[in-house]
């Protein structure tokens, strides 16, 4: 089987609670929908003024890829899943979610990341993945290992 041939839940991190959250409902789903885990973080230049150009983007990429591997060794530690896969990618994380959708059974992603609106229900991110995306998405809350460790 090549890789396209299985199943892949995908999973965008930010590094988050609730991307790490994200990460170990993957792993729990992933038996039920016979799939691997694909990992996506993606950065994208910081709002700015419209003449601003930043130089250089290793620091946005390298930046990325900690949060990504700090959230991998929170929720796996060492043991990752079997067939696990992640990738750090140059683009607005929204537009690189639904892209990656197209070939997933199931994305999954946090209510609200790192981004500055708190008071919304949704984040800008999750509420474009859920209106844009190729297959179900599944959101996951704040408090979601609270409610998990409860039931």
């Amino acid at each position: 089987m090549t890789r396209r041939d299985v199943p892949q839940i995908v999973v965008g991190v930010d590094g988050s609670e609730q991307s790490v959250e994200a990460l170990r409902y993957a792993e729990k789903l992933a038996p039920t929908f016979g799939a691997t885990i694909f990992a996506v973080a993606a950065w994208d230049y910081p709002a700015a003024d419209p003449g601003f150009m930043p130089l250089g983007s290793s620091e946005f990429s390298e930046s990325a890829r900690s949060d990504l591997e700090k959230a991998l060794s929170a929720a796996y530690g060492e043991d990752r899943p079997a067939g696990f896969e992640s990738t750090v990618v140059f683009a607005h994380p929204a537009k690189a979610l639904v892209k990656a959708s197209e070939s997933a059974v199931l994305l999954i992603v946090g209510r609200r990341g790192h981004g500055t609106f708190r008071g919304l229900l949704l984040g800008s991110v999750s509420s474009a993945c859920v209106s844009h995306a190729h297959c179900p998405v599944l959101v996951i809350r704040e408090d979601a290992h609270h409610a998990a460790s409860e039931a």
